[in-house]
């Protein structure tokens, strides 16, 4: 991409239109014909799937029945991590998996793109498919198989760790996306996998909690997006998903895989466990699941031929499972030729393009207070960049989604980039390493030790002192530690200044740990399968001195833990303020990063600790102050939001971020994103909060047979879904209360007016009802606005929510340009889920359609009667 322009004037010549025409036409049919060049002399094996046919089915039953009942069993299970079992004699070789959301991360560096939420940000469905074809190229010049993505569990809370993989908190914007990046990847002969079904919206302790919730809630909100996979995308493989449902592990859940999946939507693919999300061989065996990853556990050899011989596991229950496996590798031809695609390039330029594509329409502008955006070039000499996400770049979250990029492009590099050599650009990450906050504390005499050769602090412990504990490491998972061990820190501290004091404790992995101030407990991490540093604000006065006690419980052997308490205008940086009073304008590149973020855990609502502090020290040194976000979705802005003009929600933005983000703040591209989320004021009024962690004294204790044959017993935690339908816009909207910014909002640097909207009065229930209207550009330069059609029921006999997202457009708009528009609403547009009834359901009478560009802004409405 950066190649192609030197072949062009500068952008700042083009008006946007044209900008966009070059960047994202005209560069992507010229990298299209650079690879046809290569296809001719190249013969590409790449093909999409056959369809089903006799001849297909023939030769999958040939196989499976020259197979003993041993080698069924042993393709039920995965080997070496990522691969499908090989059973030589009868050809089938192992299959290549791969990890997959931003890209395709397994076997090394490749394209970061802006996926998951970032791609719901754009609306765009051409580009869902354009990033699924780029994704499938790059899958097959890896000589992967099966594309494990993409995630659609529904963003129900903020603080949901991998809500940044997974694309939005409302279900018809997930089925209406997901569908043409299925077929996306497919086209390219690689088998897309939709997860993690079912709902997998909380990553806290996600192996032992249970989902309890009721069917029409299910239906109507976390099922419809891998519905639409199965239906419509035709997708051919399935991820469990780690949780329980209503008290079941997904893995062995008869009424998600075999009446659901298999039944009703007629799935006939592969039904794979995520990795380790097996509990009971047997139950997963007789409950649909299909091929258990990354290796046979449970669905093994020792647990399945006993049950097959007992009459407990049918072998025709067995055959089934390998029969989906080989003919869905038949359908792709598999075993008739190399997934090797010569033709797709590992390090791909066409890719470079797709990803900065994503960036430029997922970034989404959400305050512009006196138009300082766009920023003018010609008027600044110096800008300082700020903050611990300007620099490196942060494609993406952490986990198992997170991609190794050839070349990110870091925010401070992008903003350089455009400005050229005659701008002074100063840089201040502005915040120190969280070690160094733990080593620097300034503790009132020595940290006393007490290691105690037990659990719970009892016994005699072993004395010692260190002057600081700084032993965070972050990400560092080691093997459990089977000596018991349990250690006491107390130390005093005395305040040189009056004000707030950040108190921060980080452990690592599954250990757990609790500091008390002057006795009171003030931070809390109980054991869990990963965190992210902890902090919480107290205000102290000069010549004060507080005990401070942090208890430690390690699962692993030595120490990952630290703790310290600081000055909170101390953190700051010197230069950043100093940078900030020099600059013309200042950018703040805050949020969060692939360890706050990520697979394992959940993150805080809050920004990481001290970046509402350095907000608040630039923006009052340099009140042309803007900041960029990075994170899955809402967070904290309580603190400094009044006191900055400009706010971009940059998500993850890809390899190609920091480039995309300074065209938006220059003006080269006008911001286009649309909040895929309702970004809430704070976690305290957010709609999952009363019910997010779970059901007080709901636990209880199951059994499940381990790979040694061996009892196994875990806690289940209860996590109540009683916030039902009312997810995200749906609650806003139908208790009239407000979030901070609403669902599908966004802003542009030009105007957009809705007019002449156009409903039959009258239809038969069931039918298909037309709806258009037009969409005009009131503004001076070109830009895309994303038209929103909600759909209200207010005769319904059930309890519905006020409105609901049933369909939308985005549309590019020259100045002055008007588009007529029609949208098309079938039967299910109309309905809901009843439970009594056991199907979906129209209530005949009144309901009213609404068109605008966001969830609380649809000026247009129009009443339909269905009879």
């Amino acid at each position: 991409m950066d190649r192609l322009r030197h072949t062009f004037p500068h952008p700042m010549l083009y008006p946007y239109p044209v900008m966009k025409i070059i960047y994202q036409r005209i560069s992507l049919s010229l990298f299209a014909s650079v690879l046809a060049s290569f296809t001719t002399a190249i013969p590409s094996p790449a093909q999409a799937p056959a369809p089903d046919s006799p001849a297909i089915e023939s030769q999958a039953h040939d196989i499976v029945s020259r197979l003993t009942l041993e080698q069924k069993i042993e393709l039920l299970g995965g080997i070496d991590s990522m691969y499908t079992h090989a059973i030589p004699a009868v050809g089938l070789p192992r299959f290549k998996m791969s990890d997959a959301s931003v890209g395709v991360r397994t076997w090394g560096p490749t394209t970061a793109y802006a996926g998951g939420v970032s791609l719901a940000a754009t609306w765009d469905t051409g580009f869902a498919r354009t990033l699924g074809e780029s994704l499938g190229r790059d899958a097959r010049s890896r000589n992967v198989n099966f594309l494990l993505g993409p995630g659609v569990n529904i963003a129900r809370s903020p603080i949901g760790g991998r809500n940044f993989e997974y694309f939005s908190e409302d279900p018809h914007l997930n089925s209406i996306l997901v569908v043409p990046y299925i077929e996306g990847v497919q086209s390219q002969g690689v088998i897309a996998t939709v997860k993690h079904y079912a709902l997998n919206s909380q990553e806290f302790n996600r192996h032992d909690a249970s989902s309890d919730i009721d069917e029409r809630t299910m239906r109507e909100i976390y099922l419809p997006a891998f519905e639409a996979a199965v239906t419509k995308g035709h997708v051919d493989a399935v991820m469990n998903s780690y949780n329980l449902i209503n008290g079941v592990h997904a893995t062995q859940n008869e009424f998600l895989n075999i009446k659901v999946l298999k039944g009703e939507w007629g799935f006939k693919g592969v039904l794979m466990s995520d990795w380790d999300a097996t509990y009971d061989g047997v139950a997963a065996a007789n409950n649909g699941l299909d091929l258990e990853m990354p290796s046979p556990r449970f669905m093994n050899a020792k647990n399945l031929l006993p049950a097959v011989k007992s009459g407990e596991v049918k072998e025709s229950t067995i055959d089934d499972k390998v029969l989906r496996l080989v003919r869905t590798e038949l359908r792709y031809g598999f075993t008739a030729r190399p997934q090797f695609d010569p033709a797709d390039s590992t390090y791909s330029v066409a890719g470079r393009a797709v990803a900065m594509q994503g960036a430029l329409e997922s970034i989404t502008l959400l305050k512009n207070e006196g138009h300082i955006l766009p920023l003018d070039p010609a008027k600044i000499k110096t800008i300082a960049i700020i903050g611990p996400d300007a620099y490196p770049a942060i494609p993406g979250g952490g986990g198992s989604s997170e991609a190794q990029a050839f070349e990110p492009i870091s925010q401070l590099t992008g903003i350089a980039n455009l400005l050229g050599a005659n701008v002074h650009v100063l840089y201040s990450r502005g915040l120190p390493n969280v070690n160094d906050v733990f080593r620097h504390t300034r503790w009132d005499g020595d940290v006393k030790i007490a290691t105690y050769h037990s659990h719970d602090f009892t016994g005699t412990p072993e004395p010692g002192t260190r002057r600081n504990v700084a032993e965070y490491k972050a990400d560092q998972w080691e093997p459990a530690d089977q000596s018991p061990r349990s250690i006491r820190y107390s130390a005093s501290y005395k305040a040189e200044d009056t004000g707030k004091y950040l108190l921060i404790g980080a452990a690592s992995g599954e250990d757990a740990f609790k500091i008390l101030v002057d006795g009171v407990p003030v931070l809390d991490q109980v054991h869990a399968e990963g965190q992210v540093p902890k902090y919480v604000s107290i205000d102290l006065t000069a010549g004060q001195t507080v005990n401070v006690q942090a208890d430690y419980l390690p699962q692993a052997a030595g120490s990952r833990f630290g703790f310290g308490l600081a000055y909170e205008p101390s953190l700051i940086a010197p230069e950043a303020t100093q940078f900030a009073k020099l600059a013309d304008v200042v950018v703040v590149a805050l949020g969060f990063d692939t360890a706050s973020e990520g697979e394992g855990h959940d993150r805080t609502f809050t920004l990481p600790w001290g970046q509402d502090a350095l907000i608040e020290a630039v923006a009052a040194a340099n009140p042309h102050t803007v900041v960029t976000l990075t994170s899955g979705g809402a967070m904290d802005t309580r603190r400094w939001l009044d006191k900055v003009p400009a706010l971009l929600h940059v998500y993850y933005p890809g390899q190609e971020g920091g480039t995309a983000i300074a065209q938006v703040l220059f003006g080269q591209h006008n911001p286009e994103g649309k909040l895929p989320i309702s970004f809430d004021r704070d976690w305290e009024n957010s709609p999952s909060k009363p019910y997010y962690y779970g059901t007080p004294g709901g636990d209880t204790i199951l059994h499940t047979i381990g790979d040694n044959g061996k009892p196994l017993d875990y806690t289940i935690q209860h996590i109540n879904y009683g916030d039902r339908l009312m997810v995200g816009y749906r609650y806003w909207t139908t208790t009239g209360k407000h979030p901070l910014f609403p669902f599908g909002f966004g802003l542009s640097y030009t105007t957009f007016n809705f007019s002449n909207l156009q409903t039959p009065s009258s239809v038969a229930s069931g039918s298909t009802v037309s709806v258009s209207f037009d969409v005009a550009n009131t503004g001076n330069v070109a830009g895309a606005e994303v038209a929103q059609l909600y759909v209200s029921d207010p005769s319904a006999k059930a309890v519905r929510p006020e409105r609901e997202l049933k369909g939308f457009e985005k549309v590019i708009l020259a100045p002055g340009e008007t588009k007529h528009l029609t949208l098309k609403l079938d039967a299910r547009a109309f309905s809901y889920w009843s439970d009594s009834a056991k199907k979906w359901t129209i209530d005949p009478g009144k309901f009213t359609i609404l068109v605008g560009d966001s969830s609380e802004s649809t000026p247009l409405h129009a009443d339909v009667t269905l009879n």
